[in-house]
């Protein structure tokens, strides 16, 4: 039976007590529409509470809610309960809260995200095989950081990690102490010829968005293209931790905070090139159209934040994608050099070549 997580935007007025009452109003009926609560989550702070049910539709959910009590959720969600899991560390009620007659439940489901990127440059003279599987160790010791700092992680795969974080400031000191550890790993695994990025992001699991905590990860993810530093955070994350730690100001090499206007541009530029960059015929007036910014503007700001031009930003972004999709063995050079957005194979080859100092051919072995 499918999973659901709803969200629930609350008055000031209500109260953790409030919110399970309500629950267990909820789970008193649950059964006539089939449902079956699980856990729910409730922020005092934000006024949002989440529920975590397993229901045969999103309807019958509401239909519960509406009965119950009368108070629907402004969002709904299916999600799958590892995911969960993953991002807010459980999918049942927490122990301290189990066997009473009561469960009040006061933890919120806010979360920061990270993701941390390790890219490649170049496999000149290496062999490259050596490189990724050197790469995925230092992930590994990132994992055995996140430990002291209280980091789940969520996702691991060649596009980097993604972790969960219950306070901003945990997120940002591992995030401190994970740039200053990279500097050792590189000389300790050779990989010298590779660029750490970390993009830190905090939001709420259901927003408007299909998936859980989509906005967070999205901008966390796209923070990675920002070249201007190795750790860049989102205002929101600033705010937070200067709020948390009162006189610590978020600053320091290699730090960059940004502001909204930047996190509009870059989420305005990244949606488009995601959703266009397979396209063959896609020019540099195209951004300048979707974004909705003159050409010279558009080379300003894409200049300071990514370091590249409009042509060479879309460039090695459709050549670290063609990576990917040949180190998973996704067709022959032909076809991932279209599905990359090229129009000829030996153009395609010679770009690959010039970024990354081998052939395509050498990683289709």
């Amino acid at each position: 039976m499918p999973i659901y997580m709803d969200r629930h935007d609350v008055s000031e007025t209500v109260t953790a007590e409030n919110v399970a009452q309500l629950h267990q109003q909820d789970l008193k009926i649950q059964h006539k529409f089939g449902c079956r609560g699980l856990t729910y989550w409730f922020d005092e702070k934000r006024k949002t509470a989440f529920c975590l049910i397993e229901a045969p539709n999103e309807k019958a959910l509401i239909e519960m809610h509406n009965q119950a009590h009368g108070q629907v959720p402004h969002q709904v969600i299916e999600v799958e309960a590892s995911i969960v899991e993953s991002f807010l560390g459980r999918i049942e009620d927490p122990e301290k809260a189990q066997n009473t007659n009561l469960n009040i439940i006061n933890e919120p489901a806010f979360r920061t995200i990270m993701m941390v990127t390790i890219e490649n440059h170049s496999f000149k003279s290496f062999d490259p095989f050596a490189i990724i599987s050197n790469v995925q160790q230092v992930y590994k010791q990132i994992n055995a950081i996140l430990k002291s700092f209280n980091g789940n992680i969520v996702q691991q795969n060649e596009d980097g990690c993604l972790i969960s974080f219950r306070t901003v400031t945990e997120a940002v000191l591992c995030a401190l102490q994970i740039q200053e550890n990279y500097r050792i790993f590189r000389t300790q695994y050779q990989i010298n010829f590779t660029e750490l990025s970390i993009g830190l992001h905090a939001g709420l699991p259901v927003t408007d968005k299909k998936l859980i905590f989509e906005d967070t990860i999205k901008l966390a993810q796209r923070m990675c293209f920002i070249s201007a530093a190795e750790v860049v955070f989102s205002n929101d994350v600033r705010l937070l931790f200067e709020s948390e730690n009162v006189g610590e100001v978020l600053s320091g090499t290699d730090l960059h905070t940004l502001t909204p206007a930047e996190e509009k541009f870059l989420n305005g530029l990244m949606e488009f090139t995601e959703a266009s960059w397979q396209n063959t015929e896609l020019k540099v007036n195209d951004f300048e159209k979707n974004i909705g910014i003159s050409e010279s503007k558009l080379y300003r700001e894409m200049i300071r934040l990514t370091g590249k031009s409009p042509n060479v930003f879309l460039l090695h972004f459709r050549l670290r994608r063609s990576l990917q999709m040949l180190l998973k063995q996704k067709g022959n050079i032909s076809e991932v050099a279209f599905d990359s957005g090229f129009n000829s194979p030996s153009y395609f080859t010679k770009c690959f070549c010039k970024k990354y100092g081998i052939k395509p051919s050498e990683l289709m072995r």
